[in-house]
């Protein structure tokens, strides 16, 4: 349904940007992000949801880190902020140009903030799933997050977007995604977000 944000595994994206080896040391909780993302992952491939990632300059700040899960996927260089690179909008256009991006990574007020402007403006509901994004500092973080709602994106977390896409118990891959709920997600800092409100 247009205008209220309810996510649809027809029609939708995810979008993985720039979770890279020499961002790990830097990244406000990189290690529970990046775990996140990965969770996304493994429930887009089960659920048919295409994934696309990109990697800052690999040259110089390294691949994407093991631990999400992408080893297969091709990874698309790019060197602006934003992740719409024309070979990325080329795929978007060979997958029907999607509708919906559920979108993860690294830096909120960098990457993640232009790649949201350029999703809107080409007229696709941008998810922003904020306990699978952050930043070098937690206040750029958190006002990103603000900025980029004002912006008219939604914000989620990783746990709404995997029980939105299933709807219910009767979907034939509930038991597949429910096992990637057997934990709840980590705190990523979020709470201070919220009370600043």
């Amino acid at each position: 349904m247009a205008g209220i944000g309810r996510l649809s595994t027809k029609g939708s994206v995810l979008l993985l940007c720039d979770m890279q080896e020499k961002f790990r040391p830097n990244i406000f909780q990189f290690a529970n992000v990046v775990g996140n993302a990965a969770r996304l992952l493994q429930a887009s491939r089960v659920l048919g949801i295409p994934p696309i990632v990109t990697e800052q300059y690999p040259k110089g700040l390294g691949p994407t880190v093991p631990e999400l899960g992408a080893g297969d996927l091709k990874a698309h260089a790019k060197t602006r902020f934003s992740m719409l690179t024309e070979e990325v909008e080329k795929e978007l256009e060979a997958l029907g140009n999607p509708k919906q991006a559920i979108l993860c990574g690294i830096e909120a007020q960098a990457c993640i903030a232009c790649t949201t402007f350029d999703l809107l403006e080409r007229g696709m509901e941008v998810h922003i799933v904020a306990d699978a994004v952050s930043s070098r500092s937690h206040t750029d973080r958190l006002f990103a997050l603000s900025r980029l709602k004002q912006s008219g994106a939604f914000l989620t977390t990783t746990e709404a977007v995997l029980l939105q896409l299933v709807q219910g118990a009767k979907h034939p891959n509930f038991k597949e995604i429910q096992k990637l709920l057997a934990h709840p997600s980590p705190d990523t800092g979020l709470l201070a977000f919220f009370s600043s409100l």
